[in-house]
């Protein structure tokens, strides 16, 4: 059975992983949710909040492992019973989450018109993310 503190580990492992990937595949720019503190707590350039960025983008994924792992029970047709389901689950919530991320942050919240391939690399990344996330809690890691 998959539970939030398994879902919280494994949104780390997996944020672990896709930040190692932006960084190593990056163009060295802030991440959104720097530009997000800049624009809506501070007053500053983007790369002056890199790292509390870092640290909020962190925090985020660590939080949607969570709600992944809490809407496995909720929406019963769900499993992460195998490596292969929770693989296939993982990379379906990494695609929700790069449209809510592309399409709401991104766009609306920030008011970026990032160009194709900044997006391609967005939706890879919250792939690689999805799909650790999904591995670790369908190898049921921790429990």
């Amino acid at each position: 059975m998959v539970t939030i503190l398994d879902g919280l580990a494994g949104g780390l492992v997996a944020t672990i992983a896709m930040t190692a990937l932006m960084l190593a595949l990056g163009d060295d720019s802030p991440p959104p949710t720097a530009l997000f503190l800049a624009k809506y707590v501070g007053d500053g350039d983007p790369e002056a909040y890199a790292m509390p960025g870092m640290l909020l983008h962190v925090a985020y994924g660590i939080a949607a492992g969570g709600v992944f792992a809490a809407l496995v029970p909720a929406l019963g047709f769900v499993s992460v019973a195998s490596v292969t389901t929770g693989v296939l689950w993982g990379v379906v919530y990494g695609v929700v989450l790069f449209a809510g991320g592309a399409g709401f942050w991104m766009n609306v919240v920030l008011g970026l018109e990032p160009a194709p391939k900044q997006v391609g690399a967005f939706l890879l990344f919250h792939l690689i993310y999805g799909l650790v996330l999904g591995g670790w809690l369908g190898a049921g890691v921790l429990g």
